[in-house]
């Protein structure tokens, strides 16, 4: 049976194999363990193997394991819906939200988090692919929303997060990902320096195309457990 330690292993190698297949600078890319329906214990398992950022989808599944886990320094990361009811807990308890869509959940973020820590990293969700089915802003509404929330205090805007349309062919895998880059880089704005795309099956075509977070689940963790 294949453990954690060695999947974690073997996921570590692919992103280092395709830095270097795509002249990506070797330890630019960072792996973000996407862990939601997971036990605590398989966050400890990868933890102590090395594994520090650790994503989740669901608020109150995520409030428990941290406090499980309250031993352990992780870098929290949320990844998954945003409901406006949420934001409290969500700006208090996580180092990075991927998924703000909104002006209105980025004030509510930079509103109600604590002055005792440091500003909130967060990346706006694209829908890249302008799925019906998917969260986020379109290419269009990025420029405004950029400038929108960089004046807001408690927040630090980094970048963008995307889940385009799964594609099995490399090429079109590419393709939503460079017209993302392209339009960050055509913003100007140094500050904008994280790109959270790529998972598991398209993971090359990402780093590829800049990609500075790849979030991989499954081929880790094993397949979730919806039940």
């Amino acid at each position: 049976m294949t453990t954690i330690t060695e999947r974690l292993k073997h996921i570590r190698s692919q992103i280092s194999d395709a830095e270097l297949a795509c002249n990506r600078q070797p330890g630019s890319v960072l792996l973000l363990a996407v862990s939601k329906t997971k036990p605590s214990e398989d966050i400890a398992a990868a933890y102590q193997s090395g594994q520090r950022h650790f994503g989740e989808n669901y608020l109150q599944e995520a409030l428990r394991k941290q406090q499980e886990l309250g031993a352990y320094a992780i870098t929290w990361h949320f990844i998954g819906p945003i409901q406006s009811n949420k934001t409290r807990p969500l700006a208090t308890h996580f180092d990075w939200v991927h998924s703000v869509d909104s002006l209105k959940i980025a004030k509510r973020l930079s509103e109600q988090r604590p002055a005792h820590l440091p500003p909130l990293n967060i990346c706006l969700q694209v829908n890249i692919s302008n799925e019906p089915s998917k969260s986020g802003i379109t290419l269009a509404e990025l420029p405004q929303l950029c400038e929108q929330i960089a004046k807001l205090p408690n927040l630090k805007l980094r970048g963008v997060m995307a889940i385009p349309a799964p594609q099995d062919d490399f090429e079109q895998q590419r393709q939503p990902y460079k017209a993302l880059y392209q339009a960050v880089a055509k913003l100007g704005q140094a500050e904008l320096d994280t790109f959270s795309f790529g998972m598991t099956g398209d993971l090359k075509a990402a780093i590829a195309e800049g990609s500075t977070i790849v979030r991989i689940g499954t081929a880790l963790f094993g397949e979730r457990n919806y039940g």
